[in-house]
């Protein structure tokens, strides 16, 4: 397996493999690789002659000091997983200078107001950091195809305003979320979650499906109503918001349209730990 940390030699390597019927395809990490980034990658073996993973803690989407300093890093368990996969995956792992070659800033970006909504409400300049650094790694890899889960729908949509915006010649797929046992999504977060506040956050999702199935006879308001008083009934969790949005726009929904499709996002704090999902509505 070529594991690269420098962006010339990964360059170098990959103008060396692409020729015309050559298709790249890219999965962007933050590493504590989990089986939902390992399926994103089966996505892109499927469908593309080299695939390339890039693990990296990116520091500019961090609006929280601590929660950056606190985020798993497992390249070696990583690389061990990736494996399990393909010795064929190249794996691009480079330091903070490598990325930021000494200006670790983000640029700023326009989403069309995209950025405003839930995450980028709560967390300022995340959305930022998070085009800043796929932009640049879009830019050394230059993928055809690449591969984003469903569980960060926000940054979904997120990244493909910014790849249409800035004209990029990449091709954004969104792969559904994967979850664990008991309904609890699968995030690099889960793994600073006791046992005991892994079992309690299952009822993230049992009160997203519930909310589901309310959407179809209640207006936006009265689920959302109901979501928070479920939450509410739990003192180990804090409900940072709950929003019923158009998938397109992410807009909150007043009013229901039969031609849009809507989506509940959830942010949810146990035990200091912030965990984020989404369910269809439609």
């Amino acid at each position: 397996m070529l594991i690269f940390s420098k962006k010339s030699d990964l360059t170098a390597h990959l103008t060396t493999v692409r020729s015309q019927k050559t298709k790249i395809g890219f999965v962007p990490t933050m590493g504590a690789l989990h089986q939902g980034h390992l399926s994103l990658m089966q996505e892109s073996l499927k469908n593309n002659t080299v695939t390339v993973v890039s693990i990296f803690v990116n520091p500019t989407q961090f609006n929280n000091a601590e929660d950056l300093a606190k985020y798993p890093r497992t390249l070696e368990r990583d690389v061990e997983k990736i494996k399990t996969l393909s010795d064929s995956i190249i794996v691009y792992a480079p330091s903070v200078d490598d990325i930021y070659e000494g200006n670790t800033k983000s640029t700023s970006f326009n989403y069309d107001g995209l950025e405003f909504q839930m995450e980028g409400a709560h967390r300022p300049g995340h959305f930022d950091g998070v085009g800043t650094i796929v932009k640049k790694l879009f830019e050394i890899v230059t993928p055809d195809n690449a591969y984003f889960g469903e569980k960060d729908f926000q940054q979904l949509q997120i990244v493909k305003k910014m790849t249409e915006k800035h004209k990029l010649p990449v091709v954004i797929h969104g792969c559904p979320i994967h979850r664990e046992p008991n309904g609890l999504a699968m995030s690099s977060r889960n793994e600073r979650l006791s046992e005991e506040a892994r079992d309690e956050a299952a009822m993230i999702y049992k009160i997203l499906k519930a909310a589901k199935t309310k959407f179809e006879k209640q207006t936006a308001k009265e689920v959302s109503t109901f979501v928070t008083n479920e939450f509410n009934k739990y003192p180990n969790f804090q409900l940072e918001y709950f929003e019923i949005a158009d998938e397109a726009t992410l807009l909150p929904c007043k009013r229901k349209s039969k031609t849009r499709k809507y989506r509940g996002f959830v942010a949810v704090f146990i035990n200091n730990i912030r965990l984020i999902d989404n369910i269809s509505l439609n």
